[in-house]
């Protein structure tokens, strides 16, 4: 049964003649624009019109890869992603019916999505940051493996996989390094790892370079802008190379798993799609969940939005807060 959301999206990428990936670019720009605005301009009272209308749009945006991971079966991000519609929907009748006594988190989540989705997509969209993340993840993943005594292992030349198009060594493609004006294909920007019989063993993609985690991490803390910047700087000095280092090993982990136990199965499932979509996402998710308590230590405020925005699940959260010392 096709999605009748993808399918209307893809109707108006027809009409509009364009891709359907360059469609949700679009879907996802307008409402990146409009949350910018209602979050920088937040003291105008129109800034609530702009993040009511930007809601949906940002959510439809990410609702639109869960067809990708229902095709890849992940089951985390097909959760997540199917949620986000729905999730966007209803933050946008909070921004319509909620009076001003939460206008701070609301604030605050606005900004969240905003400085979330920019580091992102700033990669994403200058080609040379995408293949700079890849290598530096590739890269990390050979050291780490070299400094546990498992070497043999190498990276082979970048690759580029356009939409609907066959993957060339990035030496054969004549496109803009600065902006990226064409939609990629699944791996789109990658190096390939292969090991000392040359057999290729895994291909790192942006996806492995752990981008999003740091960027819901540094969407959140930046988002306080209530608070001293020195306590944010402190924050994102400690979150960002934690989650680069707990990537390392689980990149270096699934490198090693699917070059020792290619045979190993499970339902059917091979090992690298069992340590890459369950065991490693549920490691990933559980130390997100760890870091982010012990930063509620050093930013009580964030410990605070976080709660309200729970609180309809049945959650309480204490509503004091210290002063804000730097």
């Amino acid at each position: 049964m096709q999605d009748p959301v993808a399918s209307f999206v893809g109707s108006l990428a027809i009409f509009m003649g364009v891709s359907d990936v360059t469609m949700q670019l679009i879907i996802g720009t307008i409402g990146l624009i409009l949350m910018a605005i209602s979050f920088h301009r937040h003291s105008d009272s129109k800034s609530t019109v702009f993040a009511i209308a930007a809601w949906p749009l940002i959510g439809l945006f990410f609702y639109l890869y869960c067809g990708y991971f229902v095709e890849i079966s992940d089951p985390v991000l097909i959760l997540m992603t199917a949620a986000a519609l729905p999730a966007g929907i209803a933050m946008s009748f909070w921004e319509w019916k909620i009076d001003d006594s939460n206008k701070d988190t609301r604030i605050w989540m606005r900004g969240f999505v905003v400085w979330s989705m920019v580091p992102y997509y700033l990669v994403f969209g200058v080609p040379y940051l995408n293949m700079a993340f890849v290598q530096f993840t590739a890269v990390s993943a050979d050291l780490m493996l070299d400094f546990v005594g498992i070497g043999g292992y190498e990276i082979g030349p970048m690759m580029i996989e356009r939409h609907e198009k066959s993957a060339i060594p990035i030496s054969e493609w004549g496109g803009n390094r600065f902006i990226l004006t064409e939609p990629l294909g699944e791996g789109g920007f990658y190096a390939p790892m292969v090991n000392e019989n040359g057999e290729a063993v895994v291909a790192f993609i942006l996806a492995c370079s752990a981008l999003q985690s740091m960027a819901v991490f540094i969407g959140a803390i930046v988002a306080l802008n209530s608070v001293h910047w020195k306590r944010r700087a402190r924050a994102l000095f400690i979150a960002i190379p934690t989650i680069h280092i707990l990537n390392v090993f689980r990149n270096a982990g699934i490198v090693w798993l699917t070059d020792t136990y290619p045979e190993w199965s499970l339902s059917g499932m091979g090992i690298f799609d069992f340590a890459h979509s369950y065991a490693a996402k549920v490691a990933s998710l559980f130390a997100m969940f760890l870091m982010a308590i012990a930063l509620f230590d050093l930013l009580p405020e964030l410990h605070r939005h976080i709660m309200r925005i729970l609180r309809p699940l049945g959650f309480r959260g204490r509503e004091a807060l210290p002063s804000d010392n730097s």
